[in-house]
């Protein structure tokens, strides 16, 4: 695996990180504020712990599903990591160095104690990949590492004229939005998840088209043996993370039978004409450099690259 790896692990102890221990804290209430500044001074790139951030200072830890780590132990906040469904490091856009490593080994220590929760470390990939360096002993094999995965922004009007059918899906189209969203996470990740009544990931599709940031263009079906009657989902796409005047959109997915049609393009364009008029002036994402359809496609609608990310899926 590639990528920087952190000066403290070729130090002589072969205690690696725990030789100079470096120390992170869990913050509170009362430190959320000091961690979103920290979050702010890079958007796009924090913009997946500025989120759940967000979350717990509206309604409390319990409720955002995970808690936070800062960097150092005392003393004004260099680094933050949040901790729930995913791993996700946030440093300070000039910490470099040791600073930088220590701030890593700080949250490799917390979360080696606790044991690993996560379903994945995701962040920018110099971090990230540290992270998971000195994790990777002590934790389980990582199912796979996505390590080069281009981190793109759009802070203007898209170059692709707007798909006009694609819109914010309704309550009453949970029951084929689902679906849909079942196997675009199949096709992306391995696997597809649980997804029945009540479970956390149909609650977390549920919750989005709730809040309006879920998009779809839909169409009837192709007829067909096992097509059904219902409406297909032609086109959707969601806005994962919103913060800091960020929206990263997530889950963008084009059903298999309308591929090769052309509309990934204007229905990612009314995406973010819709997304930056409503909910916030940049919209963001991040995918794999390997997928080159999507990346000629995301670029085509005027996406540029402000970054790279990496992803250690478990």
């Amino acid at each position: 695996m590639g990528g920087w790896r952190p000066a403290v692990r070729a130090r002589g102890d072969a205690r690696g990180l725990d030789a100079r221990r470096p120390r992170a804290r869990v913050l509170g209430q009362e430190d959320l504020a000091e961690a979103r500044a920290l979050c702010a001074r890079d958007p796009v790139t924090s913009v997946l712990a500025a989120a759940r951030l967000e979350v717990a200072a509206a309604v409390g830890f319990a409720a955002a599903g995970g808690q936070a780590w800062g960097f150092p132990a005392t003393g004004p906040l260099v680094a933050v990591c949040w901790s729930g469904a995913n791993l996700v490091p946030v440093l300070a856009p000039d910490l470099v160095g040791r600073d930088a490593d220590d701030a890593v080994a700080a949250f490799a220590a917390t979360a080696r104690a606790q044991g690993r929760r996560s379903s994945s470390i995701v962040g920018e990939r110099t971090a990230a990949l540290a992270l998971w360096d000195l994790l990777a002993p002590r934790w389980p094999p990582a199912r796979e590492v996505r390590a080069d995965q281009p981190s793109l922004a759009i802070a203007r009007d898209p170059d692709v004229e707007p798909d006009p059918q694609v819109r914010r899906s309704r309550l009453d189209e949970v029951d084929a939005v689902l679906p849909a969203c079942v196997r675009m996470f199949a096709e992306e990740v391995g696997y597809a998840p649980a997804a029945s009544p009540g479970s956390a990931y149909a609650l977390r599709v549920r919750s989005l088209v709730a809040e309006g940031r879920s998009f779809v263009r839909m169409e009837p079906p192709v007829p067909g043996p096992g097509t059904g009657t219902g409406p297909l989902v032609a086109f959707k796409a969601e806005l994962g993370a919103v913060a800091g005047g960020v929206a990263q959109v997530q889950g963008v997915w084009v059903d298999p039978s309308r591929r090769g049609r052309g509309l990934a393009a204007p229905g990612m364009a009314a995406v973010v004409d819709a997304t930056r008029r409503e909910v916030a002036p940049v919209v963001s994402l991040y995918v794999n450099a390997f997928n080159a359809p999507a990346l000629a496609t995301y670029r085509r609608v005027g996406f540029e690259q402000v970054g790279t990310f990496t992803t250690v899926l478990f």
